[in-house]
């Protein structure tokens, strides 16, 4: 038995604003930084090896032990090397970028939600939770 799934308007309405993000330039260029890396192998090497000794210096920390002088100079060695790189700079960049796009969509989504309607400038301000929260002392 084939259950089928009408699309509602709001559905469409989403699938509209996925096909406006893809088609927007700064959307196609984060994506082909991404792309990018993902083809370049050296990069992403550095990149997996440094998120590994991250990973390992953190959990030594976690556990009450000391990072020697070496440990953390070599980390930062390949830190350096990474952000050197100029795909994985690009990477690393297409995420903070990538990420930013969507706090914006999703800041904007949840004050329409809670506003009940489309949110102006000042509801968008950081530290402002809109009018009738209750928090402005009106």
């Amino acid at each position: 038995m084939e259950i089928t799934i009408e699309e509602s308007p709001v559905t469409r309405k989403t699938r509209e604003l996925c096909q406006t993000l893809l088609d927007e330039p700064g959307v196609r260029s984060i994506r082909q930084r991404i792309d990018a890396f993902l083809e370049d192998e050296k990069a992403r090497t550095q990149y997996e090896e440094l998120v590994a000794k991250g990973q390992a210096l953190q959990e030594k920390q976690q556990n009450a032990m000391q990072l020697t002088d070496g440990e953390i100079a070599e980390f930062e060695q390949q830190r350096e090397g990474l952000l050197n790189n100029p795909v994985a700079r690009g990477f690393l960049d297409a995420q903070d970028e990538l990420q930013q796009v969507q706090q914006s969509v999703h800041k904007y989504i949840k004050k329409t939600l809670e506003l009940g309607r489309i949110p102006a400038e000042e509801d968008l301000a950081e530290g402002s939770c809109g009018h009738g929260c209750g928090c402005h002392g009106h």
